[in-house]
């Protein structure tokens, strides 16, 4: 059985977390053997026949992670206030604006009303609270301390909103630019070039290669319009399906750690999202197993998983968590292994993870502040080539044209 425990040593030092084992006994010899003395013990009651209950379609539920932030930091203020849970959810239910989450807390609500626990009722909507949202809430109601929890969680996803709004920032501007290039080069091909395309059939001259190259696509586009766009709606189709297999994840995470630019982006948020939630579970009480179990699941790199789930295999050995991170230099940085031993030499894991997770945001919002100018002589290379490549491509055949006349 899973068991939540409450420890302490000869010097007074305060430990929790979670252990599998067989009985109370099992559970005070294996802290006694590790220097500490069990104080408090709550078993944690598998819900395995109730997670085969989800309904199909309340995994495909979801709601921003605003709206999630902020259930979180009102729940808390409520609980804090003194309010019992189920009408702490029953009036979050009332005040919210969007019907689909407010039916899902209605729901919750009768859940926690027919005995239900509530990380049990959360548990029932993947979609919307995933595993590291449930086993906090679970580990807050077994340890008592479900306000401390909310409010770690309600940090936990403000610095999340924080970190995405800022490299979706960062994003948008060179997004926009290529969809209006991209769009712009499509009404050029389909609408302006056939009519310069006129002039050069009414004379014999030979066109160039980069000219017949440019003519054969505007006469794909003119004339089969309409499979050009079923060809691209099938292609993001197929490319949205291969990003859900194993190998489509693998091709993302590699070029998405190897690709110049991105890949700074990329390591640092990785590794402060690593960090924050490693701290955040570890603060919550949850077992150093457990967490880095959570964390395969909630990193969505696919680097960063398989290095969690190695993490899980050979921390449950014995070796520590800085040895296994320094094993994977090209996704964890020196100073990530390096922060980590201190916090285990010195006890201060959490503190230490928390500092770290703080450095690398800071580090990411420096970088989306001058990403416009990192992006902008690139995108002024690429536009300024293929203005260049059609300019020559039309001139081309009138100077071949102007040959011909004289």
């Amino acid at each position: 059985m899973k068991i939540f425990y409450s420890a302490k040593n000869y010097t007074g030092e305060t430990k929790q977390g979670e252990l599998e084992v067989k009985n109370e006994r099992e559970l005070a010899t294996e802290l006694r053997a590790q220097g500490y003395i069990l104080t408090s013990f709550n078993e944690i009651k598998s819900n395995k026949k109730e997670k085969g209950k989800i309904d199909f379609l309340n995994r495909f539920i979801s709601i921003s992670l605003t709206d999630k932030l902020m259930f979180s930091r009102n729940l808390s203020v409520m609980i804090a206030s003194g309010l019992p849970l189920s009408r702490a959810i029953k009036n979050i239910s009332v005040q919210t604006e969007k019907k689909k989450f407010a039916q899902i807390l209605d729901e919750i609500y009768e859940e926690i009303q027919a005995g239900n626990s509530f990380a049990d009722a959360l548990e029932k909507y993947p979609g919307i609270f995933d595993d590291l949202f449930v086993n906090m809430i679970r580990v807050g109601e077994v340890s008592g301390n479900l306000e401390e929890v909310l409010n770690i969680l309600a940090l936990q996803l403000e610095k999340e909103h924080e970190l995405m709004s800022k490299v979706k920032g960062a994003m948008t501007y060179p997004a926009v630019i290529l969809v209006v290039m991209i769009g712009i080069g499509i009404v050029m091909l389909t609408y302006v070039l056939p009519k310069l395309m006129s002039v050069f059939t009414d004379m014999d001259v030979v066109l160039p290669a980069s000219t017949r190259f440019i003519i054969a696509i505007s006469n794909i586009f003119q004339h089969h319009g309409i499979l050009v766009a079923v060809v691209f709606l099938l292609l993001i189709m197929f490319l949205k399906f291969f990003m859900m297999m194993e190998a489509g994840k693998k091709t993302l995470g590699f070029l998405l750690v190897n690709m110049p630019v991105v890949k700074n982006i990329v390591i640092k948020v990785n590794c402060s999202r690593f960090a924050r939630i490693y701290s955040s579970l570890l603060k919550s009480g949850v077992s150093s197993v457990e967490s880095l179990k959570i964390l395969s699941e909630t990193l969505t790199n696919y680097y960063y998983k398989n290095a969690m789930i190695d993490c899980v295999a050979k921390i449950q050995k014995g070796i520590t968590l800085s040895a296994i991170v320094s094993k994977y230099p090209k996704i964890f940085p020196v100073l990530v292994s390096q922060m980590i031993q201190v916090g285990e030499e010195t006890g201060k894991t959490e503190t230490i993870l928390l500092k770290l997770a703080e450095f690398y945001e800071d580090e990411v919002s420096q970088i989306t502040k001058n990403m416009s100018s990192i992006i902008e002589p690139i995108l002024m290379v690429i536009i300024g080539s293929a203005v260049g490549f059609f300019a020559i491509s039309m001139l081309q055949p009138m100077y071949s044209i102007m040959d011909n006349i004289k």
